[in-house]
């Protein structure tokens, strides 16, 4: 007979619909054919075909059919089934086993995948070299580093460990551990390297904070190693590498020098695009304030999706570009046709707080209802941030409201700043201690939050005992934005001194943030001495910074010391220090209209400077009235 296929297909929102006439060979080659195609659509109503032919036909028993309906039926989701046809198999290989172990793993069963390692071992089955790295995968998964550790002995008395195979598994699942030390030991006793060998030593050290690879100068030695042993760098190494690539300038040459072998070695993005790569450069460029260049590969990109996209969108959110990203967002969906995803609102969110652009935020927030993303509690914590940054604290208690989703202690944290920032200083204190009774450690973030609400609403005495509770209670030590906290509480309620005594007593050195607050509340209260001195640390510890010289002109000027208001504006130009000037904005009928100081290139900026003057007058003349009547 001769083997029939009939397939007919449907396209509805990406995915792939089939439907199967089968007419078959009754030989076991031709149903190993028909299973591996199974596993390539993901047809659970063809796996189930096949299964029936394979026992019509009395095949149950093969060891090769049975194996591979195993992994059919994995890949549909259809576990149970699996298990089934795995439990039926009298004569069980290695390899059945391997399939029933993998197809776990694939469905992130981890603890079912170890439960049948476990009673592999037990039916005196030795595991062979897929097993332990998937095992290892497993381990590295769960970041179970005793049981790896035992599993890794007993690949050694086995020889497996030898394989290059199991051995990149290995290093993985101690990168995954933090034992950075053990992957590179594995590394080096390995006798058989390949260029995963390598990327998972770079990927693993780039992903942890402490490595044995102290400076960034050991990445790149490593990474010239690898070309001097033979080894071409693919994009997976460099995609791994760009993420450290970024911050200070020596960091920011590596990043160049990484773009530049991208191009050399036939990686350019132009002939043939890479997006995982195309994305962590996208992602390098806009953390080192470099986003035009980002912008640049993004645009010569052959091929785009949404992370693509996303990556871009949060690289000007990063880069204070909030209007370009909110185009962006639009335009992946009428340039491409790309559907944004979790990710890709989240990151889009921010930029509506920055320009405090409601709108939009509610049109992001309907679409992730339609997208049925409303119970993700990231997405919620950034609807709460938002709302409260747009100045809607009654919709960002409403998404924080919402029962249908378990909310985090960055939840709890959203909501305590939202009240913060809106001057409910009592209702933050009340989420504060909500959410302490639900099991929630505070951290940095949740304290900041919850002492400046105090210092806004003036609740000195609760801010204090909150700040005491820290390190007698929870044993929290406090950080330079804490104490910026305690010392803006007590400067606001007019205790200079006692913060003046906070600032000398605490257990870390006070920074810009410290003396800034001090000043802010030396100014308001009037006290020159305290100003004076914080005016003094503050050019000490920020020399290059013109806000604190713009700051401290001002304030001589109001006491028409103009010698002084001299002084400093000759120090600002000898150094060749400028204010960045600030900007407003406007947003009507979904146009937004920002302005700076003195600015004229708005079109209609002579009817606005009208306005403005009628309203200068009409407030200077309220204020004459009130002066004759008191």
């Amino acid at each position: 007979m001769v083997l029939r296929r009939t397939f007919s297909f449907t396209l509805t929102t990406s995915r792939y619909y089939t439907s199967a006439t089968v007419s078959l060979a009754h030989t076991p080659q031709s149903l190993l054919h028909l299973l591996q195609l199974c596993i390539d659509l993901r047809s659970q109503k063809l796996a189930q075909q096949s299964h029936a032919q394979i026992l019509a036909n009395g095949f149950a028993q093969n060891a090769f059919l049975a194996t591979r309906l195993v992994s059919a039926y994995a890949t549909c989701g259809e576990l149970a089934t699996s298990r089934f046809v795995f439990e039926s198999v009298e004569a069980k290989s290695v390899y059945l086993w391997n399939s029933l172990i993998n197809g776990y793993v694939k469905n992130h069963d981890f603890r079912q995948a170890l439960a049948l390692f476990r009673e592999m071992g037990r039916n005196g089955m030795l595991p062979d070299d897929y097993t332990l790295a998937t095992v290892f995968k497993v381990f590295g998964e769960l970041e179970d580093l005793v049981s790896g550790k035992l599993i890794h002995g007993k690949g050694i008395r086995i020889g497996f460990v030898s394989d290059v195979v199991v051995g990149n598994s290995l290093m993985s699942m101690y990168c995954r551990c933090g034992e950075f030390g053990d992957a590179v030991k594995v590394f080096d006793e390995t006798p058989h390297r390949n260029v995963g060998s390598f990327n998972v030593v770079i990927s693993g050290c780039a992903a942890l904070e402490n490595c044995n690879f102290t400076s960034h100068d050991d990445l790149s030695n490593f990474f010239l190693r690898m070309q001097c042993e033979g080894f071409k760098a693919d994009a997976f190494t460099v995609a791994s590498l760009l993420p450290v690539c970024c911050g200070d300038t020596g960091k920011w040459d590596y990043g160049r020098e990484l773009h530049c072998y991208v191009v050399k070695n036939g990686l350019d993005l132009k002939m043939d695009s890479d997006v995982h790569l195309g994305s962590s450069l996208i992602d390098m460029y806009s953390r080192s304030k470099k986003v035009v260049l980002g912008r640049r590969v993004f645009d010569q990109m052959k091929n785009r999706n949404v992370y693509v996209w996303t990556a871009m969108i949060n690289g000007y959110v990063q880069n204070g570009a909030p209007d370009d990203a909110l185009v962006l967002l639009r335009a992946m969906q009428m340039k491409d046709g790309i559907r944004p995803n979790k990710v890709s609102l989240i990151s889009a969110l921010p930029a509506c707080g920055l320009l405090a652009g409601l709108i939009g935020g509610k049109q992001i927030h309907g679409f992730s209802i339609k997208m049925e993303l409303n119970d993700d509690v990231s997405l919620c914590n950034a609807l709460i941030d938002m709302y409260s940054k747009c100045g809607s604290l009654d919709y960002a208690r409403r998404a924080f409201e919402t029962s249908s989703y378990f909310k985090d202690a960055i939840t709890w944290s959203s909501m305590i700043s939202a009240y913060g920032l809106h001057g409910r200083g009592e209702e933050a204190i009340i989420a504060y201690y909500k959410m302490l009774q639900q099991g929630f450690k505070p951290d940095m973030i949740t304290v900041v939050g919850v002492l400046s609400a105090c210092s806004k609403s003036g609740l000195v005495d609760e801010g204090i005992s909150i700040y005491k509770s820290l390190m007698t209670k929870y044993e929290i030590k406090p950080t330079v934005e804490i104490c910026a906290c305690v010392v803006d509480m007590l400067g606001r309620s007019g205790q200079l001194d006692q913060a003046l005594e906070f600032i000398k007593e605490m257990p870390l050195d006070p920074g810009p943030s410290v003396w800034g607050s001090l000043l802010t509340a030396s100014v308001i209260h009037g006290n020159s001495r305290t100003r004076d001195l914080a005016y003094r640390h503050l050019l000490e510890l920020e020399p290059e910074n013109p806000s604190n010289y713009i700051s401290l002109s001002n304030t001589y000027a109001s006491d028409r010391r103009w010698d002084v208001v001299t002084e400093v504006r000759t120090i600002m130009k000898e150094r060749g220090l400028k204010k960045v000037p600030g900007c407003s904005w406007i947003t009507i009928s979904g146009k937004t209209h920002s302005f700076s100081v003195a600015d004229k290139a708005h079109p209609s900026s002579s009817l606005i400077y009208e306005m403005l003057g009628d309203l200068v007058s009409i407030m200077t003349d309220g204020c004459a009235d009130i002066d004759i009547l008191t």
